[in-house]
């Protein structure tokens, strides 16, 4: 059974940094790309940042380039996300998914297979 955990969640105040972790069981999780992706209420789920199997490439939104980190450990099944320099408008339930045939630039929700449950992430001002 595929499960996609995430963590590292929580209440930081503008200005602080978390550190998001994925971790996968259930598939062959070196074979797939990954995403981060956020949601806030009322609103379709937003790709934040991509990156391929093996980690050699990694894709972000504008809002935070610069500020976030995506890395991946294929012998701990895990995908993390660095974030810095939080803002308030960070604020967002993030969630991890699995995309088979992708790179991890891919943008739509429709094109990854596999999806945690989320995290909240609050940013305080």
């Amino acid at each position: 059974q595929v499960h996609l955990l995430e963590s590292g969640g929580g209440l930081v105040q503008a200005g602080g940094s978390l550190r998001l972790s994925c971790a996968a069981s259930g598939f062959t999780f070196g074979l797939y790309a990954m995403g981060w992706f956020l949601q806030t209420p009322g609103r379709e789920r937003e790709f934040v940042a991509g990156i391929g199997w093996n980690g050699g490439r990694t894709y972000y939104t504008d809002s935070v380039k610069g500020r976030f980190t995506i890395s991946r450990d294929n012998a701990k099944n895990t995908v993390y996300l660095q974030m810095n320099s939080l803002k308030p408008d960070d604020t967002a339930v993030y969630y991890c998914a699995a995309d088979r045939a992708g790179t991890g630039a891919k943008i739509d929700t429709r094109d990854y297979e596999y999806w945690g449950q989320g995290t909240q992430v609050t940013v305080s001002s």
